[in-house]
């Protein structure tokens, strides 16, 4: 079937985001060190170490940065994308039941557990492709994701609510168009990508609507013109974003993208001034999941070009990068910083 005549894939979706005007973008210089990371006050003086989520080898673990594994939370399935609540006391992730080479063919249920291992409990029933959940940030701590629909696969964005019941989860976009979230901000609104009929494609702050369409607001962003921005976190202040971004829309996979920070103005609905952290290049390799820790101090995610999946952490002041993962055997994926929803 033609792709004008049906719904689009998530991927083929993603790729014919938004295009808007152009913007230059500054080159960064990155150094590397393998210096143990550690949170600081404001007048300088350590405190105890960031603690982030993310996926090892299948599992969820919660863990200062830098140091081995212990306990995991989560073991003997495969559990993925943990997304730290605001309230910081509980995660919100998917758990795969069906494998498939095909990504987008996954039979998934969205899952949420306390960051001590207990509470754990499902919202979705095991019978979709629920993916890549979230938080609010409006003190409601409303578990999102996205859910792909019968419709020759387009999403939808799903929400629940803690110790909610599979079924019991409502959809707040229409299946006939597809939709996506990415972050959320304070005052409600969900930062996604959406392309609702009247509007067209693009990046939006989305009001819900419960039982009623909802309200889109475009962002703008000079530099989606040039490809697409994805997995995009809003910072615990909503002055900054970070992302993934790849120069072009036609599908080329998942390798090759570059990351990015960028301001953000939530009023304006505007992303200006991006820069690249990691991957200038757009080198053939999986870089991935950037996520803001430490306030907005620094931002970690995980890189593949050693051939295993590892943690970094790029600081905003200097510019450093560094390897903050323990073992160069395992895989790390999707990190998430503690207390601060994607």
């Amino acid at each position: 079937m033609n792709a004008r005549n049906r719904q689009l894939t998530r991927r083929d979706f993603l790729d014919q985001t938004t295009r808007v005007t152009a913007a230059a973008v500054a080159s960064a210089g990155i150094a590397f060190s393998t210096a143990p990371l550690v949170a600081c006050t404001r007048n300088g003086e350590s405190s105890r170490p960031s603690r982030i989520s993310y996926y090892y080898n299948g599992e969820i673990h919660v863990n200062e940065i830098g140091q081995p594994e212990g306990k995991p939370l989560t073991s003997g399935h495969w559990d993925f994308k943990p997304s730290w609540s605001k309230t910081g006391d509980m995660l919100v992730f998917f758990r795969r039941l069906k494998n498939d080479p095909d990504v987008g063919k996954w039979i998934t249920a969205v899952h949420i557990i306390n960051v001590d291992g207990t509470g754990l409990h499902p919202l979705s029933d095991g019978t979709y492709t629920d993916f890549n959940p979230t938080w609010t940030r409006d003190g409601k701590n409303t578990p999102l994701w996205n859910r792909k629909t019968s419709e020759a696969g387009g999403y939808c964005i799903m929400a629940s609510k803690v110790g909610g019941k599979p079924g019991e989860e409502v959809a707040l976009t229409d299946k006939r168009y597809s939709s996506w979230v990415h972050s959320a901000v304070s005052d409600g609104r969900l930062f996604v990508a959406s392309a609702p009929p009247t509007l067209g494609r693009g990046y939006y702050l989305m009001t819900p609507n419960a039982g009623g369409e909802p309200k889109f607001e475009r962002i703008e962003c000079d530099l989606a013109k040039k490809g697409l921005l994805d997995r995009i976190s809003v910072s615990p202040s909503e002055k900054k974003i970070c992302f993934e971004f790849k120069t072009g829309f036609r599908s080329r996979g998942m390798a090759g993208r570059t990351l990015y920070i960028a301001d953000f103005d939530v009023q304006q609905r505007l992303i200006t001034n991006p820069k690249p952290i990691a991957n200038e290049a757009g080198k053939p390799f999986w870089i991935a999941y950037p996520r803001w820790i430490d306030g907005e101090a620094a931002v970690i995610y995980h890189s593949g070009e050693t051939g295993k999946n590892q943690l970094y952490v790029y600081r905003l002041d200097g510019g450093s990068t560094t390897r903050v993962s323990t073992n160069p055997r395992a895989n790390y994926q999707y990190p998430h910083g503690e207390a601060a929803p994607c």
